[in-house]
């Protein structure tokens, strides 16, 4: 996947530019770069990673492309409390899917979130995991589980061919109002 693949499949999940969002699990920022192109030089992002050098990566590629979109690096692990502001939006790409139990997790993810925010979510559509992928969830389990865990309305974005698990879907979960 490039970069306007990666653009793609959040597009539609991002209403207008601006905002305050945060990606979970960013690494070394290929969604991240993709959010601070949808959101623009007027939005904030908060890209949290347990890896330093991987945000490290990410603050040189973000500072060479797009400057003046504000990047807060936090070294830290979005199954623990991290201290963030009130949240727009949270895009989580191919990283809940290291957590078993996800329930616990998302809850605590929605309570980032602002009222009628959201939660981009990228996977793999498979319920069938490997040692790299342990627990990923396709589609019609993620549409069952947001529900499950307190988010109002589930939409299916848009998919991607992948070599690895066949296929990786976009979705946006929007919390309560």
């Amino acid at each position: 996947m490039n970069h306007q693949d990666h653009v793609r499949l959040l597009s539609k999940g991002i209403a207008q530019p601006g905002g305050v969002w945060a990606d979970l699990g960013a690494g070394d920022g290929a969604f991240t770069l993709a959010l601070a192109e949808l959101i623009g030089e007027t939005g904030t992002i908060y890209a949290v990673d347990r890896n330093q050098s991987a945000l490290r990566h990410l603050a040189r590629a973000m500072q060479e492309r797009f400057p003046q979109v504000a990047l807060h690096s936090l070294v830290g692990d979005f199954d623990r409390p991290l201290e963030l502001p009130a949240l727009d939006g949270i895009v989580m790409t191919n990283s809940l899917h290291f957590i078993r139990n996800k329930e616990g997790t998302l809850a605590h993810i929605r309570s980032y979130l602002k009222p009628e925010g959201r939660l981009l979510m990228v996977e793999y559509n498979s319920d069938q995991g490997n040692p790299w992928v342990p627990y990923p969830f396709s589609y019609a389990t993620w549409a069952q589980l947001s529900r499950e865990s307190g988010f109002q309305h589930t939409e299916l974005l848009a998919t991607h061919p992948s070599r690895f698990l066949r296929e990786i879907y976009s979705a946006v979960s929007w919390s309560d109002s």
